[in-house]
């Protein structure tokens, strides 16, 4: 068909997606509708758009607009919900930072991304100011309902003044909606750019993979300056479901929000469904009621899945980044597995599986660029392509150019390919141990370590031995009252692994891990050379 000029857009059939449109929506279609739950507070959807419309209004007035960048360090509450929302509108950039980071990192992120304003609750107030003024960066804090201290932010008292939420600022849906600094493990973070088509995409490939419904009730229990809570924050909001906001993640808080609210869904970091299992509040439990957790990290083991069964919690175990908005593949159980022993669920949801409907293009390759089999032994780089990817990393041209090199996004991840096409992470490429030429997966062995009754977690890393190079060492962080000896370990492990992959060392104590609840596993390695 050949072009012609009265078939191109125009404004009439073409409007940039952004998902702060979510919100406009959910006003009209059900403005009446339990939105937001914090505390002993409830907001309609109307109440909710009122607290994002007075944040825009506020920033608008402090002179901040289109491409002007907007940061904030904050627990999971309604005004961190409503800067999803209400910064975008106007076209400016959403910074959300880890609430558990140092003030030089902080002052590094804040003047990396040029901020003008940090944002802060209580709870970081000390590191935000510290690193507002090191970066020469205005800190504003947020105030309770009531407060009429002059220096802090009120967004939840209503002053009576209507005001509508509306979606002013987006003239491009390439635009940036926020930044989202990495991890930093091996030097300074890098500052992840989102546009408000990749965020619109995945918000909507979230509601279709986790079932998002009008009667969802999702619990705020992973951090939202994590990929944006991956993209949860837009995605419940597009289904007209309840976000119930938890400032800390703690068992008892978790146990009485899923009991009092009707929690559906969570999603968290495997150490948190750990925490779950071994807390006396799960005696508060009603397994009839289902819930759905999004997990992603370890693979769940058959003891996790098992007892979460026990527990009305059922698990899709996820893949993802934060160049990707968070998870980008995901793996939930057949309807041929709902009955099947403990052991084969696990074995099944070990996988990352397949992309949902609006991810990324997912492949294996080898050093060459070429798929792998598809023979789940076969190992190569997990690689994406697709909408859903980062826009680039802010001012960092060189990493940009070699992370998308060859038309793909490069994870760094390794992982083989089933025959079903469903794809299963095998360790990180920087993770893998290679011992006297033999490489060796530490996701392998550490799955073979949570199999034992008394480790609640392990974390497996290299470290240097004279003759082999590299041997594993394993860190483990044990039950409540368990107790194992590493000759008992070293045993367990041999029933189950080569010989070569046990662990030649083992470690106990409790592990760090970050924010989200990961491992930090360069804590490990670091602690692995100096013993």
């Amino acid at each position: 068909m050949r072009s012609e000029p009265h078939l191109t857009p125009r404004a009439a059939n073409f409007r940039p997606l952004s998902p702060a449109d979510f919100l406009v929506r959910a006003v009209e279609a059900h403005g009446g509708r339990t939105a937001v739950i914090w505390r002993e507070r409830r907001w309609t959807y109307r109440g909710f758009a009122g607290i994002a419309a007075r944040l825009s209004a506020w920033l608008t007035g402090e002179g901040i607009g289109q491409g002007d960048v907007v940061s904030f360090m904050c627990v999971n509450r309604p005004e961190m919900l409503a800067a999803h929302y209400a910064v975008p509108a106007i076209g400016a950039v959403l910074n959300s930072i880890n609430t558990r980071l140092d003030a030089d990192t902080v002052a590094y992120i804040l003047g990396h991304c040029e901020s003008r304003v940090l944002v802060a609750d209580a709870s970081c107030a000390v590191v935000a100011r510290d690193a507002g003024r090191r970066a020469g960066v205005r800190v504003v804090l947020l105030a309770d309902a009531g407060a009429d201290d002059a220096e802090t932010l009120d967004l939840l008292t209503d002053d009576g003044e209507a005001q509508n939420f509306a979606v002013t600022g987006v003239t491009d849906e390439w635009q940036p909606l926020c930044i989202n600094y990495t991890s930093g493990t091996t030097g300074r973070p890098k500052g992840a750019v989102y546009h408000h088509r990749g965020a619109y995409l995945n918000a909507l490939g979230n509601v279709t993979a986790l079932g998002f419904t009008r009667h969802s009730v999702y619990l705020w229990t992973l951090p939202m300056f994590h990929c944006n809570g991956w993209c949860h924050t837009w995605a419940v909001t597009a289904a007209g479901g309840v976000h119930v906001c938890l400032d800390k993640v703690e068992p008892g808080l978790i146990f009485r929000a899923i009991e009092a609210e009707g929690v559906t869904h969570f999603a968290c970091a495997p150490v948190v469904l750990y925490m779950l299992l071994y807390h006396p509040d799960r005696a508060l439990r009603r397994p009839d009621r289902r819930v759905l957790v999004g997990t992603g990290g370890a693979a769940p083991t058959a003891t996790l899945i098992e007892q979460l069964d026990a527990l009305g919690i059922d698990i899709v175990h996820l893949y993802g980044l934060t160049e990707s908005y968070g998870p980008a593949t995901l793996c939930t159980l057949s309807d041929a597995l709902e009955d099947a022993p403990a052991g084969d669920k696990a074995a099944f949801l070990a996988r990352q599986g397949v992309s949902h409907a609006t991810a990324n293009r997912v492949r294996v390759v080898d050093a060459e660029g070429t798929d792998v089999a598809a023979d789940g032994t076969s190992m190569g780089e997990i690689v994406l392509a697709g909408n859903t990817l980062m826009a680039g990393y802010y001012r960092d041209a060189a990493a940009t150019e070699s992370a998308f090199a060859g038309g793909w996004f490069h994870t760094g991840d390794l992982a083989v390919r089933h025959a079903d096409g469903a794809i299963e992470l095998k360790d990180r490429s920087k993770d893998i141990i290679i011992s006297g030429g033999e490489n060796i997966s530490s996701l392998e062995v550490e799955s073979v370590l949570h199999r034992h009754p008394a480790v609640l977690l392990a974390a497996v890393v290299a470290a240097a031995d004279p003759k082999w190079g590299e041997v594993p060492c394993a860190f483990l962080e044990l039950k409540p009252d368990a107790q194992v000896d590493p000759d008992e370990l070293r045993l367990f492990c041999r029933e189950r692994l080569a010989g070569f992959k046990v662990p030649r060392r083992f470690v106990f104590g409790e592990l760090p891990k970050t924010a989200t609840g990961k491992i930090q596993k360069f804590v490990l390695r670091d602690r692995a050379a100096a013993s």
